[in-house]
């Protein structure tokens, strides 16, 4: 952190307390100092480790592929394009592939807790592209992950040391799917490619 950031910070916690206090008094000084908490509390609940993702592997030559979706793939050019980004064709018989869907979660149904419904549109996204593989010859077994892209692939790796990332988004996909990509590809101790489909 630079140095003239912790200065900053402080004045902004403080002078709105010390504001309160003078302005009306105890109860609004100590109601500005409260949500001053609580904003750090929140600040601090939401950062997350910028380290690197997954651990070196030692596979014994065989591959494991992670295919992360943000939506079902079940067109057989989409598919192609896919087995084609993550090397599908020179499998071998000790390979893995684990097909990985974000359960993306609204708004209401966050603040809700109702993750049913998000969890059930990313297990029909994950049938429609594991039968699309299964059609072009790839067995794969398939999971529903976090919401976050990032922390659904960091979750995933910690039960299978993908040897490679591939994330497949599509071109209606939001910008939040793009800022995943670039964090993955500079965190992710395993190869990583974006396959964008749909896009232009």
């Amino acid at each position: 952190m630079a140095a003239w950031k912790l200065p900053v910070i402080v004045a902004a916690l403080t002078l709105p307390i010390v504001g309160g206090f003078l302005v009306a008094g105890p109860a609004l000084g100590v109601a500005l100092g409260a949500l001053a908490v609580l904003a750090i509390l929140v600040m601090a609940a939401r950062q997350r480790p910028r380290g690197p993702i997954g651990a070196p592997e030692d596979d014994g030559g065989h591959r494991r592929v992670l295919i992360v979706v943000t939506g079902g793939v079940d067109e057989p050019a989409a598919i192609e394009a896919i087995a084609r980004a993550a090397g599908l064709d020179r499998r071998t018989d000790g390979d893995e592939i684990l097909v990985l869907a974000p359960a993306r979660i609204g708004f209401l149904d966050r603040w809700a807790s109702d993750v049913e419904a998000a969890r059930e549109v990313a297990q029909q996204s994950l049938v429609a592209t594991v039968a699309a593989l299964a059609k072009a010859g790839v067995a794969a077994e398939a999971r529903v992950g976090d919401e976050d892209v990032v922390q659904a692939v960091e979750d995933q790796l910690q039960s299978f040391a993908a040897s490679e990332v591939v994330l497949v988004s599509h071109g209606a996909d939001d910008e939040a799917v793009d800022a995943a990509a670039a964090e993955l590809g500079l965190r992710l101790r395993a190869e990583f490619r974006h396959v964008r489909l749909g896009a232009g």
